[in-house]
C-alpha cells in the first residue's frame, strides 16, 4: 500500500457504524446455526463432528490508524457439540471493513495460545467474503504457542462466507496443518449455517447521540 506524507491526521468519521459496515452489514447480529460439520485430526484418522453455535456480532466505534479508518464489529464464537456440554470451540475477535479500499479484516484469538488476522477485499454489496491468512507473514499471519506449532502447526487459515437471499449466511473454513508426525499436511475443514436470532445493537457513540436527541 502507499504510505501518505500525513500519517496523523485522522479522517471525518461516521457516528453510525452499521451505516457504514459495507459488505459485513449482513453479519451484525446475533446468529444461531445446528449444522455445523467439522473434521479434525486424530491418532487414528481424520475425526468428524457435528455441532452446533452462537455467534454474537456488535458494531463498535469507527477505528483509525491516522488515516485509515474503519469500521467493524467485535464478535464472539461459542460452540457445542451434541455429545458434550463442555465448550467444543470459543473465539474472539473483529470482523473491520476499510470503506476506502474495499479491505476486509478478521482478527481470530482462540483460548488454546493462537491469533490470527486474515485479509481480503470486497465491494460493499458483495456476496461472498474470502478471507486468508499464512503462517510466517508478517501482516496478516498466525502466532501460535510453542506446543502448537511444534505438534499441529498451521499453515493457512481461509474462511469463506456466503450470504443467502433469505437473510442468513454460511461459511467453509479451511485451515491447513503439520501434524507432528505426520508426512502430509492435514485440511481441518468446518462448515455451518447460520440464521439470525435478534437484531445489533446501535455502537457506543451512536447511542449516545439517540441519547442526546
Amino acid at each position: 500500500m502507499d504510505i501518505p506524507d500525513d500519517i496523523f491526521t485522522e479522517p471525518d468519521k461516521a457516528v453510525d457504524t452499521l451505516a457504514n459496515l459495507g459488505p459485513l452489514r449482513r453479519l451484525a447480529g446475533t446468529w444461531e446455526g445446528k449444522r455445523g460439520h467439522d473434521i479434525n485430526p486424530k491418532g487414528d484418522g481424520p475425526e468428524h463432528r457435528d455441532y452446533f453455535e452462537r455467534i454474537v456480532m456488535q458494531p463498535i466505534d469507527a477505528q483509525p490508524n491516522g488515516p485509515q479508518l474503519f469500521y467493524g464489529l467485535r464478535y464472539h464464537v461459542h460452540i457445542n457439540t451434541p455429545e458434550e456440554e463442555i465448550t467444543f470451540h470459543d473465539q474472539v475477535g473483529y470482523w473491520l471493513w476499510e470503506p476506502a479500499t474495499g479491505l476486509i479484516l478478521q482478527t481470530v484469538a482462540i483460548p488454546r495460545g493462537q491469533v490470527a488476522i486474515a485479509a481480503g477485499r470486497a465491494e460493499p454489496d458483495a456476496k461472498q467474503l474470502v478471507l486468508k491468512a499464512e503462517r510466517g507473514q508478517t501482516e496478516y499471519g498466525i502466532c501460535s504457542t510453542s506446543f502448537l506449532e511444534l505438534a499441529f502447526r498451521t499453515d493457512s487459515y481461509t474462511i469463506t462466507v456466503d450470504f443467502h437471499d433469505d437473510g442468513s449466511w454460511s461459511y467453509v473454513l479451511d485451515t491447513i496443518l503439520q501434524v507432528h508426525g505426520q508426512s502430509e499436511p492435514f485440511l481441518h475443514r468446518d462448515r455451518n449455517h447460520l440464521v439470525k436470532v435478534a437484531e445489533p445493537d446501535l455502537n457506543p457513540w451512536a447511542k449516545l447521540e439517540a441519547a442526546a436527541d
